[in-house]
């Protein structure tokens, strides 16, 4: 079969089913093309795309921005490794670090790679500048994360289906419950800790957004037993819950004193996903020179982290950011959409509960963890031309791209009402 050849969804499905890795669990549903907030199947059906690659999209798909800086650069130079210099890096280093208000950045590919990246450095900075016994640094990390699928990233999972059958773990991580300020605080009496990793909104969980002065006190926990702060905000960043970042706390993007510079400012900041736009891999780990001064020549790298493609398509992507305000549609979109929701739950016994912020949200569903009925109404709501997808069983999360507009949200409000309140169990 030609790769140009179309086929059916039914013909690409079967394809996957017996060449691929099951490792994965889609929605039936074949896609083949986007643009901003819709997605289109095989057979031409229209979409909104209410999942945005986990928020890897969060400009919409295939942003004309993001994309011709992607071809433009293709043309010039597409790798290099890190043997050699090249004259995109430094443009991209210079902009990213100045964005996010931090001295330096160690590009990186994945998400996964980038949470690597920050347990690496958190544990030479343990043992160079905490003063930590060798091989005995510990990382503290919240039960019911999602942090990656690596060996030494499912070592901090409570999740057996990420566990089972995949040990020995790496030692040296401790779980505690999130959103429990006692409990980190009990945690950090060890003087082995050298950082706490956490999420500011656990989104995999179920969208679970913590107590509002969460972040801020665990911060200053950290701060007061020399501890390193590890924001993961692979999907949280880059303007998905209202804020440029989700540690942003309460400050406003619309605010003109407004820098940008997080509230809760982590000691070591992760990224990924929409720092490309969805258009090519990038991650990034960002923190002050005290800390990223502890890595030298050898002692991490990736062949791919910082190539000319990845620097190129990142500048424009956080360039349409700033320049759609995005952050500021996502913050407004997100109250009405919570609104809506909120109103839906009065009229209908399925719907327990919507939370979220900006355009990270998720409602609970009236079944148990174990039942079919969360993915059977993303099913309905596929057939209804709305793409979701449930996690941990019982919840659906929804998170359309950014560029979204408020007619566009509004009919797909009316979709999700219609869909609910037909749904049969």
């Amino acid at each position: 079969m030609s790769v140009l050849e179309k086929m059916s969804s039914k013909e690409a499905i079967a394809l996957e089913e017996k060449y691929g890795a099951h490792n994965y669990h889609p929605l039936p549903v074949v896609l083949s093309k986007g643009e901003g907030v819709y997605v289109w199947d095989v057979e031409g059906k229209k979409y909104y795309d209410f999942l945005s690659a986990y928020s890897a999209v969060n400009q919409g798909h295939c942003h004309p921005k993001i994309v011709g800086a992607l071809k433009s650069q293709a043309e010039e130079l597409t790798l290099t490794s890190r043997a050699f210099y090249n004259d995109m890096l430094g443009k991209y280093e210079k902009y990213v670090t100045e964005y996010f208000g931090f001295d330096k950045v160690l590009p990186m590919n994945t998400g996964a790679e980038a949470v690597e990246t920050a347990i690496k450095l958190a544990r030479k900075w343990g043992y160079e500048k905490k003063g930590i016994h060798a091989n005995q640094a510990k990382i503290i990390v919240c039960e019911n994360n999602f942090h990656g699928r690596t060996v030494t990233i499912i070592s901090a999972s409570n999740d057996p289906v990420a566990t089972e059958n995949f040990g020995p773990f790496t030692p040296g991580i401790v779980s505690i419950r999130y959103n429990d300020i006692q409990a980190l605080e009990e945690a950090l009496e060890d003087e082995n800790v050298a950082a706490f990793l956490v999420e500011p909104i656990q989104g995999e969980a179920g969208v679970f957004v913590p107590d509002e002065n969460y972040l801020s006190e665990a911060l200053q926990l950290c701060k007061s037993k020399n501890v390193l702060f590890i924001a993961d905000e692979v999907q949280t960043g880059i303007a998905r819950t209202g804020r440029l970042l989700a540690t942003c706390g309460n400050c406003s993007c619309t605010d003109k004193s407004c820098s940008g510079v997080p509230e809760v400012k982590p000691d070591v900041l992760i990224l990924g996903k929409a720092i490309s736009g969805g258009v090519f891999p990038v991650s990034a780990v960002l923190a002050n020179n005290d800390i990223m001064e502890v890595i030298r020549p050898g002692n991490h790298g990736s062949t791919f982290g910082g190539n000319p493609l990845a620097c190129a398509v990142a500048i424009a992507a956080l360039e349409v950011v700033k320049e759609e305000k995005l952050a500021e549609n996502a913050d407004r979109l997100g109250k009405i959409f919570r609104s809506e929701m909120e109103n839906l739950i009065k009229q209908t016994d399925l719907v327990l509960k919507v939370r979220g912020k900006g355009l990270l949200n998720a409602i609970l569903i009236n079944d148990s963890e174990d039942s079919s009925t969360a993915w059977d109404i993303c099913m309905a709501l596929k057939e209804n031309g709305l793409l979701a997808k449930p996690t941990h069983g019982n919840i659906i999360r929804f998170a359309p791209p950014l560029v979204m507009t408020e007619e566009q949200l509004m009919e797909c409000v009316s979709i999700i009402s219609k869909t609910i309140k037909e749904f049969k169990k």
